[in-house]
């Protein structure tokens, strides 16, 4: 277990890694993956801030659709999980509700990494609008 994994389970009560794990890794890596291209464009964006207006709309643009993906591909693992949960549910016949609990509970995981990219993504964007008009109106 590395440091960085015990400072945030201690701040937040849970490992990250583990939640990681838990929320499905291969729709969280792609989730983490479009956080990642949206944090990129966002440096690329504030780089080119006094840089022509087509070229920063595009990674404006860009990063908000990098964070609608993150939150559309979050919903989607969400809900094949939902469904071979279902799947397991059918099979077993009866099932006790702390283990539908902890199992919905799991699902949601996705879903809530999803939001953070999406929120992270739209305030980079607001962000950089603000900061435009701004440098805009100190170079008049």
């Amino acid at each position: 277990m590395n440091v960085l994994s015990i400072s945030w389970s201690l701040v937040l009560g849970f490992n990250i890694i583990d939640r990681f794990q838990e929320g499905g890794t291969l729709g969280m890596t792609l989730v983490l993956l479009c956080l990642l291209i949206a944090i990129f464009f966002s440096f690329k964006a504030f780089t080119g801030l006094a840089g022509p207006e087509a070229e920063f709309s595009k990674n404006k643009k860009l990063i908000q659709h990098a964070a609608l993906l993150g939150l559309v591909i979050s919903f989607m693992n969400s809900l094949l999980a939902l469904i071979g949960a279902f799947d397991a549910i059918e099979a077993a016949g009866d099932i006790a509700p702390d283990v539908l609990a902890g199992g919905l509970k799991i699902t949601l995981l996705s879903p809530l990494f999803g939001l953070l990219v999406f929120i992270i993504g739209h305030i980079s964007s607001f962000v950089l609008t603000w900061m435009r008009k701004a440098e805009l109106e100190t170079d008049q």
